[in-house]
């Protein structure tokens, strides 16, 4: 059988990284223990393998509970092939090194059991609640994080004042001071969605890695 198809089977050529991108949208993970995914992201597996819904504990789901924080988790167990992908978006590999890292929640993908995980608040007033997007997961330790984009993101060095449409953030250094600021002095319309006029401010010395779009939940949103 001849097909272009067949250009993308499976790539076994690393399986000694617990991660391995198999296209720009799928992530297959070497799985030998447990790892934390993103409630639906499993696209197929092979081994044996049982999931479980992962709430992180009673501190954490009272937190999520208060903060209204929609992380949703799935814990993975077993040894065997998992592939994990959302919705088609780009996935990207991050390797933490004893290292802190902040996620948008709705671009955390898969991250493994090594990381310690909590949830986190900007603190931005009754401007950031008009905002949205208050709640953050901020990852601590050694291991890999898989993140997705909706688009090919670009990772910007922060050394300056820098201003990002709250829905195309996707991670930032957690050391990076982080609040919510308002263009909203005549009607302004200049966020990629609905027109927000509220925006992520970032300050300090780091990165912010921003997505050119917004992803099928916030343009669901728009068009309600």
């Amino acid at each position: 059988m001849k097909s272009t198809l067949f250009d993308h089977t499976e790539n076994t050529t690393d399986e000694a990284e617990s991660f391995v991108l198999q296209n720009t949208h799928m992530l297959l993970v070497n799985l030998d223990g447990d790892v934390y995914l993103k409630q639906g992201a499993m696209a197929a597996y092979q081994g044996d393998i049982d999931f479980k819904y992962h709430g992180g504990g009673v501190t954490r789901f009272i937190k999520k509970a208060v903060t209204g924080e929609n992380l949703q988790l799935m814990q993975a167990t077993g040894k065997g092939d998992l592939f994990v992908a959302d919705n088609g978006s780009e996935v990207h590999v991050v390797n933490l090194e004893n290292e802190q890292l902040t996620v948008s929640s709705d671009r955390l993908l898969a991250f493994e059991s090594s990381l310690e995980w909590n949830i986190n608040r900007i603190k931005s007033g009754v401007m950031g609640f008009v905002a949205g997007g208050l709640f953050n997961t901020t990852l601590t330790g050694s291991g890999k994080v898989a993140l997705t984009s909706w688009g090919t993101p670009v990772v910007l060095k922060i050394n300056q004042a820098t201003f990002v449409d709250t829905n195309c953030v996707i991670a930032w250094s957690t050391s990076l001071k982080v609040s919510i600021h308002s263009s909203l002095k005549a009607g302004a319309m200049i966020g990629r969605g609905s027109g927000e006029a509220f925006q992520m401010a970032f300050s300090g010395e780091g990165f912010v890695v921003v997505q050119p779009g917004e992803g099928l939940s916030a343009m669901m949103m728009n068009k309600s």
